[in-house]
């Protein structure tokens, strides 16, 4: 599952990938470019000891001294007074930062290896190095100023002009460009997903909240001018969407159907007062007796969305200066009826807690099929939760995305804590790709003479059992 997820959110981020492989490519190509050519050339000196009257303990007496100088003259090699006979002005330390000096193993043989942009210069420059070492070991290595060195030093391999530089290496500088952006682009997106805790599957707003998924509602562009799902007929796929809701709080309870519903999200702007809206109309179209009650006493939205006057209602009841079938509206072809919220109260949380809202909520289930009531957040204010107390159930709206884990947790404990019945939870605003999003498009897209006949032939509603 762990692989699969990441396959998802590489796949899900991939403008993002390309584009750091782009990154990668382009700032190689900078480097390369603005990388100095070095070049190399190497010689090979041979270390020999003198073999004296050419006897064989001798010549092995001299070849064993010849071993164990090599290893000194590999560091002698390099030293400040070998490069600053050859240096010519140059820094000292620069001209030995490029040249590098080895002992071949098992031999007596000495390598040096200059580096330098000019290849000319670095095949001058190691002859001289060269031609300077065997020098100075000839005076270094005779005991007496007229006796014939015990030590030699002899170029066997003068160093040749370097015909290639051996960097940059444009495709190498590539190569490891482009690995360098994607490991740090993937790296950054797996960091991302670990860090960030919004919910963005269904199985994990199942897990956090410990209740099933009634729906998922995808995101529309258009939503926010058209919030309902009586656009185009009601054949788009955020009005399946409300029907796959509709049908799935249906088999919620058989045996503990709920007749009100209090319909809440943890923090604002997670889309609850539309989806009370658009539930209440989906219902309503199937043939329930269906009122929804604006609640949200603090930002009433019900009155926007469908377009009625909201200046008289809930509050209006209960403070007592108004009957409940005075302040109630029927509102669109499906005969939905509502009551708005009316004027907003000083005392919101007493008002919904009182035992005049007890009593409205008792009257509206005898009235109705189904009661749903659009409620404030349950985070920020403790309206949601007088509701939920003494409603028949919970219906928690989770935005994708936007959500935490942790918040649905403290709107899971709220709820719990008042035994508030959490019914199921709908994920809001999810993106058509999404892997856990599924829109049904047959039919949409149908002949407008069928659409047509359709639509005048008059279609049976069964109303759901409550």
């Amino acid at each position: 599952m762990e692989l699969l997820r990441y396959a998802r959110l590489m796949r899900r981020y991939w403008p993002l990938l390309l584009l750091s492989v782009l990154a990668g490519v382009g700032t190689a190509h900078v480097v390369t470019v603005n990388t100095a050519p070095r070049y190399l050339a190497s010689i090979t000196m041979l270390v020999s000891a003198d073999a004296g009257d050419g006897g064989l303990s001798t010549a092995l007496q001299a070849g064993a001294l010849s071993q164990q100088r090599v290893q000194s003259y590999a560091a002698l090699l390099t030293s400040r007074q070998v490069v600053g006979r050859i240096a010519g002005g140059e820094d000292v330390a620069d001209v030995q930062a490029r040249i590098t000096a080895n002992a071949i193993p098992e031999t007596t043989l000495l390598r040096a290896t200059v580096a330098d942009s000019v290849p000319t210069r670095a095949a001058a420059r190691a002859n001289a190095l060269g031609a300077a070492f065997a020098r100075l070991i000839d005076q270094i290595e005779r005991p007496t100023p007229k006796s014939p060195p015990t030590i030699r030093v002899t170029v066997v391999d003068d160093a040749e002009v370097p015909e290639d530089p051996v960097a940059p290496q444009p495709l190498t500088n590539m190569a490891l460009g482009v690995l360098i952006a994607l490991f740090a682009a993937v790296t950054g997106l797996v960091l991302r997903d670990r860090l960030d805790t919004t919910i963005k599957t269904a199985e994990t707003l199942r897990q956090v909240a410990k209740s099933s998924v009634l729906g998922l509602i995808g995101y529309e562009r258009d939503a926010r001018r058209h919030p309902l799902v009586l656009r185009d007929q009601g054949r788009s796929v955020r009005a399946e969407a409300f029907r796959s809701l509709r049908t799935n709080l249906q088999f919620i309870g058989v045996d503990r159907q709920p007749k009100s519903l209090v319909v809440t999200s943890c923090l604002p702007g997670e889309g609850k007062s539309s989806t009370s809206v658009n539930l209440a109309i989906t219902m309503a179209q199937a043939g329930w007796r269906v009122v929804l009650v604006d609640a949200d006493l603090r930002r009433p939205s019900v009155p926007r969305y469908l377009g009625i006057e909201g200046g008289t209602g809930l509050t209006d009841v209960l403070i007592e200066r108004a009957r409940l079938h005075e302040v109630i509206q029927t509102w669109g072809q499906p005969g939905l009826s509502v009551l708005p919220s009316g004027r907003i109260p000083p005392n919101p949380s007493e008002l919904l807690g009182s035992r005049v809202m007890r009593s409205v909520l008792a009257q509206l289930t005898e009235e109705y099929d189904m009661v749903i009531v659009d409620a404030p957040p349950l985070l920020p204010v403790t309206d949601a939760a007088a509701l939920g107390a003494i409603c028949d159930g919970a219906l928690l709206v989770v935005r994708h995305g936007k959500t935490r884990n942790e918040q649905v947790l403290r709107a899971g404990e709220l709820l719990s804590s008042i035994n508030a019945r959490l019914v199921g939870t709908v994920l809001n605003f999810v993106p058509a790709k999404h892997g856990s999003y599924y829109g049904y498009g047959y039919g949409y897209e149908a002949d407008p003479v069928e659409q047509e006949t359709s639509s005048r032939t008059p279609q049976p509603q069964t109303p759901m059992p409550v």
